[in-house]
């Protein structure tokens, strides 16, 4: 056997992540507010760049075509947008491109802290929508600013539905969140604690009579000795009558919608683009060219040159993320008409995969695009990933499981398990699998850790030590 070196030509295809590349996925990515920050860098930086405050687009630049359509998804039109345009050919993007991802770390908020809880412990789509107009309606002291009834009449459903949704969100984590007054918040919280009592419930019920300090009245109203009243008095002054402080404030940014629609006659459904935030910006050609011809060294030609293909990239990609957003937000609304027409029971499970085949293009390019966009609807303003819900795949190859099923199974299936044999990722993952759910068990120890259930392990300890603890407190005299 002989090694030797040669030399070898070889053909392949590879894509190439060019920095201008990757800062046209990073542009998609962005709202508009965020858009508008990164576009006034831009023009701080480059010369040869120009705003174009309210003006049309520019010549050259074909507005997208109208579009209308009747049947079981309803009718819809698609108006010309404005988008940002300007004097050079527009481009595409590939949608075969892989993730570029970019992440901000930051302290959590209540909002993030709550979305996390709804989209674990509420199944049903149309009450996880119910659930985000609770948690926008928020204040930052943690209670709710909206009455039930408006927020069923704007949904189209029942206050019934409206109220059944909002007992299991007064269940979240921190105790007391979602409340409509001081009394229910500091009722909740007592419940938490096991601690809601007969006699409690007096002493809520006259919470001015004890800013009154009227001890000897309460005694009578509750039912209690003096002892035992100054215990409740001091367990009501230890809860907290502002849970929703205890998060990372937030500053209040009112929220500028990406796209808009709005109802037209006849039942069409209009989807336009916030053109009123978009930034708008040309290239100055002549100076360009005047700037050229003056130019006496290379490196300066050469600065110039680069200042006008980044400033004609940046009109290219401003064009063309426009048209991406709204492609995605035309048929994101075509598969939730009948959400917009009667109301929030008729929301559509939908999954990035629906929306991608139907305007052909890939998975990747509508996860960007929906992160950080926002649609204003006569139902409300959502965030466009709102509408969309992960979904686990069946291995009989029947209806897909949505990611929230899954994680209530997983819930119910160690809220069931034995105290001596715990169930470990793996044995969970293969009882879903018997059940046609194909999961495997990295994603079962993903969705157990998001719900902040321990590991086999550490249950097996907690369920020893409380049944120590309880076998003690048998044994003790009373």
């Amino acid at each position: 056997m002989s090694i030797s070196q040669r030399v070898e030509l070889r053909q392949g295809h590879g894509l190439v992540m060019t920095p201008q590349l990757q800062q046209s996925i990073k542009l998609l990515q962005l709202s508009n507010l965020e858009l508008i920050d990164f576009v006034e860098d831009e023009l701080r930086k480059n010369p040869l760049l120009e705003r174009e405050d309210g003006a049309p687009p520019a010549e050259g630049a074909a507005p997208p075509a109208e579009e209308s359509f009747d049947g079981e998804d309803g009718p819809y039109a698609d108006p010309a947008f404005g988008a940002p345009a300007g004097r050079s050919p527009r481009g595409e993007f590939s949608d075969s491109i892989g993730g570029v991802e970019q992440t901000l770390s930051r302290s959590r908020t209540l909002r993030e802290h709550l979305l996390e809880q709804l989209n674990t412990d509420i199944d049903e789509a149309a009450d996880r929508v119910i659930g985000l107009h609770f948690i926008e309606s928020l204040d930052e002291a943690g209670y709710i600013g909206t009455e039930l009834d408006r927020i069923a009449e704007r949904l189209g459903c029942d206050v019934a539905r409206v109220e059944a949704t909002l007992e299991t969100l007064q269940r979240f984590d921190p105790p007391g969140i979602f409340a409509r007054n001081l009394r229910e918040c500091l009722t909740l919280q007592l419940k938490d604690q096991g601690r809601f009592d007969p006699a409690m419930a007096a002493l809520i019920e006259h919470l001015d009579l004890l800013a009154e300090c009227a001890f000897d009245r309460l005694q009578k109203l509750c039912d209690v000795d003096a002892e035992d009243l100054g215990q409740m008095v001091a367990e009501i002054r230890a809860l907290n009558p502002k849970p929703g402080l205890a998060f990372e404030t937030e500053v209040t940014q009112t929220i500028v919608p990406d796209v808009a629609v709005r109802q037209q006659s006849g039942h069409v459904w209009l989807v336009e683009l916030n053109s009123e935030t978009l930034p708008r910006v040309l290239v100055d050609n002549r100076y360009y060219a005047r700037v050229r011809m003056d130019a006496k060294t290379k490196e300066d030609r050469d600065y110039i040159t680069n200042c006008y293909h980044t400033a004609n990239w940046l009109v290219k990609a401003l064009d063309q993320r426009a048209r991406t957003i709204l492609k995605v937000a035309r048929e994101l609304v075509r598969q939730q008409n009948a959400f917009l027409s009667h109301g929030v029971q008729h929301l559509k499970p939908l999954i990035l995969r629906d929306i991608a085949e139907a305007i052909e293009m890939h998975e990747s390019t509508v996860s960007r695009v929906i992160a950080n966009k926002y649609m204003i609807t006569p139902r409300g303003t959502y965030e466009l990933k709102y509408f969309f819900s992960a979904s686990i795949g069946s291995l009989d190859g029947g209806a897909a499981h949505s990611a929230e099923s899954v994680r209530h199974r997983i819930k119910q299936l160690i809220q069931d398990e034995k105290t001596e044999s715990p169930l470990s990722d793996d044995r969970i993952a293969e009882l879903l699998n018997e059940s046609d759910i194909g999961i495997a068990r990295r994603t079962v120890a993903k969705y157990r850790e998001a719900m902040r259930i321990p590991s086999s392990v550490e249950r097996r300890r907690i369920k020893r030590r409380a049944a120590k603890a309880e076998a003690f407190a048998s044994r003790s005299p009373a």
